[in-house]
């Protein structure tokens, strides 16, 4: 597994766990952690063992945003990630899932601050959890910067729009209550168990035939934007084949042994 002096890489079964692990600077996004959240996505998508992805941060916070100091990387280290960045311009923008999306399941499993770049990180994960005292908004405009990790597109995609326009233009905090009452986040929980929750319901989903799994997630993105008729026919184009699986007969087997299934992504 990969990872780096910022971002740690777990395996938890089926689930891998990458935790943004720069506690002192309450998880600040730093050139280290962007190349090893990248790596993350693109070692979950390789390997077929892993159903789910959960990202979490370490030390009671989630992330708060940008750290441009950090960014410039410092010493020998450094130069091998800036050395990644100039070989790939838009590896932090893939790093932030601005311009990559996972085809495995990511759950967010937020503590403590979740604040600009933190935020727009969330709004590129599928499910999100939250611990009680956690904290949420993009703070840009209070600094006279603009979200361009994608929040003024997706935000407003993912709540209501009243909601969405007060979130950017205002720059305020909002409680994990607020949040979830908007609908940017769906569990509430007590503090200190955001990752637990988040692997139950990773748990869930490695439960599941990982090929259903994988193209009902790709479904639902693929037709957000589509009319009707054309979303249905994107569906069925999708779904369709997975009927004919080897997973899908196993499933119906299972079903009618009242046994748990064996998925072999087949």
């Amino acid at each position: 597994m990969g990872g780096t002096e910022h971002l740690t890489v777990q395996r938890e079964g089926a689930t891998l766990v990458l935790t943004l692990d720069r506690p002192d600077a309450r998880n600040a996004l730093s050139l280290a952690m962007l190349v090893g959240l990248y790596d993350g996505w693109l070692e979950a998508d390789a390997d077929d063992s892993v159903r789910s992805i959960v990202l979490t941060g370490a030390g009671g916070a989630f992330c708060a945003g940008m750290d441009l100091k950090a960014l410039a990387g410092d010493g020998m280290q450094g130069q091998r990630y800036r050395d990644r960045l100039k070989a790939d311009p838009d590896l932090h923008w893939k790093a932030m899932l601005r311009h990559h999306r996972p085809r495995k399941p990511v759950i967010a499993a937020v503590e403590g601050h979740c604040v600009a770049g933190g935020t727009e990180i969330l709004q590129g994960t599928d499910i999100r959890v939250a611990g009680e005292s956690a904290t949420f908004g993009l703070f840009e405009v209070r600094r006279g910067l603009f979200p361009i990790g994608g929040s003024t597109v997706r935000l407003q995609r993912q709540i209501p729009r009243t909601h969405a326009l007060e979130m950017l233009l205002t720059g305020r905090p909002y409680s994990a209550r607020e949040a979830a009452g908007i609908g940017l986040i769906g569990h509430v929980v007590p503090d200190g168990t955001a990752l637990a929750r988040a692997l139950e319901i990773a748990g869930r989903i490695n439960a599941c035939g990982p090929l259903a799994v994988e193209a009902v997630k790709a479904s639902v993105y693929e037709t957000a934007e589509m009319t009707e008729t054309e979303g249905l026919a994107a569906e069925l184009a999708r779904g369709w084949p997975v009927f004919d699986t080897a997973d899908a007969k196993e499933g119906a087997r299972a079903f009618a042994e009242k046994r748990p299934p064996v998925y072999r992504r087949a």
